[in-house]
């Protein structure tokens, strides 16, 4: 097995590896929740998982984390594809509106981040929740610290 160096891929070949072979072995938000990368391209990143009980908040709704936990992974990760290799990010700013609640009955919730400015030190995305029927769960936008540099 060869071992990957992920410092030396773009954050978009870093994202299509993810997508290709669901690296079942690493630890990650995205493997505890059971995200899927639906969709990876440049400055866009769509990712949808299944809601289960276990995502319920006191009321028995998901729980509106749930929702932020997409869409800063979509948004965060379509802002990943535009980095060169060697570069990273961290969130500095999310914002989520939440327009309405999902069920915990396994509802497939689809997240959608796309790139609205990525700069030399920040970067910027838009995002939304979907749920299966289409409607509009949560919206959000963010800013990301871009972290090194490209050599």
């Amino acid at each position: 097995m060869t071992t990957l160096d992920f410092a030396a891929m773009t954050g978009l070949e870093l994202m299509r590896w993810v997508q290709s072979e669901r690296p079942a072995d690493i630890p990650s938000i995205g493997r505890l929740l059971g995200m899927r990368f639906d969709e990876v391209e440049h400055g866009r990143v769509v990712v949808s998982l299944d809601t289960r009980p276990d995502f319920a908040n006191p009321l028995g709704t998901v729980h509106g984390g749930i929702a932020a936990t997409l869409l800063d992974s979509a948004m965060g990760c379509a802002v990943h594809t535009t980095l060169a290799a060697g570069v990273g990010y961290t969130t500095l700013e999310l914002k989520v509106n939440y327009i309405r609640a999902a069920r915990t009955e396994g509802q497939t919730l689809t997240a959608e981040g796309t790139v609205i400015h990525a700069g030399r030190r920040t970067a910027t995305a838009e995002g939304k929740v979907l749920d299966d029927q289409g409607k509009l769960i949560a919206h959000a936008t963010t800013t990301c610290l871009v972290l090194g540099t490209a050599s």
